[in-house]
C-alpha cells in the first residue's frame, strides 16, 4: 500500500492520522460518556444526549455547524470537572472501551508506516486528556490535541489550543519545521472534510471512510479513498508476551488513535495566541 521506501538521508517523514472514524470506529470523547456518568461527572440526561450525538456522528459525520453546537454543549458540560479524575477514568476504561473499536486496517497501516521508518502522529480535535493515553497505547510517536485551560485542577471551559480545521495544518507545519519532516513525502489520513487543510499539507493525502463532502473533494483531487470496516481487539492482533523493549511499538502494530470530536472544549478568545504543545512518547 505504501509502495517502495525511498532513501532520503537528509529528511524525515511522518504519517499524520485523525482519530475518530479514521483509526477507531467511533468518537473517542463520546465513547467515554458512560464512564463519565459512572464517575459522577455527568447525569443520565447527558448520557442520552451524547449517545444521540454518537449516532449522528456515525450515521454521516458532522458538518462544521453541528460540530460547533456539540462543542459548545460539551464544553459547558465539562466546566468544573476535576482533571485528575478525568485522567483516571480514561486510564481505567481505556482498554475496555477503545480496544474493541480499533480498525484492523488502520492498525496494519500504522505498522507499515513504522516499518518504513516514518513517525506516526495523531492529530485530533478531542481533548489531550483523552487523546494522549490512546496515542501512547497505540504506539504513536507524537500527539497533537486540543488543550483546555485548567485552573485549580479543574477545567474552566476555555481552551489553550484548539486542534481543528486549519489549526491542524498549522500544527503539522510547525512540527515539520522542528522535526525536519519533508511534508512532500509525508502521509495524512482523515474522514472529515474539515480536515482538508491537513490533507493538503502533505504529499500523500488519503480519505478514510470519508463523509460526503470529503468524498467529493477526494474524487475531484484524485486522492486515494480507503474503506476501513473491520474493528479488531489489540490482543487478537498481537500475541501475548511478544512485545519488544518498546511496548508502544507493538501497540502501533495494532492500533491507531482516536477522535474528531470537538467536544469538551470551548473556543478561546482570538486575542490570545494558541500554544501548540506536542506530546511525545
Amino acid at each position: 500500500m505504501l509502495g517502495r521506501v525511498e532513501n532520503h538521508s537528509l529528511s524525515r517523514t511522518a504519517a499524520f492520522f485523525d482519530l475518530d472514524k479514521t483509526v477507531i470506529a467511533k468518537s473517542s470523547t463520546l465513547t467515554f460518556s458512560k464512564s463519565f456518568y459512572q464517575g459522577g461527572l455527568i447525569n443520565r440526561r447527558a448520557v442520552l444526549r451524547t449517545a444521540y450525538a454518537q449516532f449522528v456522528f456515525l450515521a454521516g459525520g458532522a458538518d462544521h455547524d453541528q460540530m460547533e453546537r456539540m462543542r459548545e454543549y460539551l464544553s459547558a458540560l465539562c466546566r468544573g470537572w476535576n482533571v485528575q479524575q478525568v485522567r483516571e477514568i480514561v486510564a481505567e476504561t481505556l482498554h475496555e472501551l477503545i480496544d474493541p473499536i480499533i480498525y484492523d486496517e488502520a492498525a496494519s497501516l500504522i505498522e507499515a508506516h513504522h516499518t518504513a521508518g516514518r513517525d506516526v502522529v495523531i492529530v485530533s480535535t478531542s481533548g489531550a486528556e483523552v487523546v494522549e493515553p490512546i496515542g501512547e497505547l497505540l504506539g504513536a510517536d507524537r500527539v497533537v490535541a486540543t488543550r483546555m485551560v485548567v485552573e485549580d485542577g479543574a477545567f474552566t471551559g476555555e481552551i489553550e489550543y484548539y486542534a481543528y480545521g486549519p489549526t491542524k495544518a498549522e500544527a503539522i507545519r510547525s512540527l515539520a519545521d522542528s522535526e525536519g519532516y519533508d511534508l512532500t513525502r509525508c502521509y495524512a489520513y482523515s474522514d472529515s472534510v474539515t480536515d482538508v487543510p491537513m490533507l493538503e499539507t502533505v504529499g500523500h493525502p488519503h480519505a478514510v471512510n470519508p463523509d460526503r463532502a470529503l468524498r467529493r473533494e477526494a474524487v475531484a483531487r484524485d486522492w486515494p479513498i480507503l474503506s476501513f470496516d473491520h474493528p479488531v481487539r489489540l490482543k487478537q492482533r498481537v500475541p501475548a508476551l511478544s512485545m519488544p523493549s518498546r511496548p508502544a511499538l507493538v501497540a502501533a502494530a495494532a492500533v491507531g488513535a482516536a477522535a474528531a470530536t470537538a467536544g469538551l472544549v470551548w473556543l478561546a478568545s482570538r486575542r490570545r495566541e494558541p500554544v501548540i504543545r506536542i506530546a511525545r512518547f
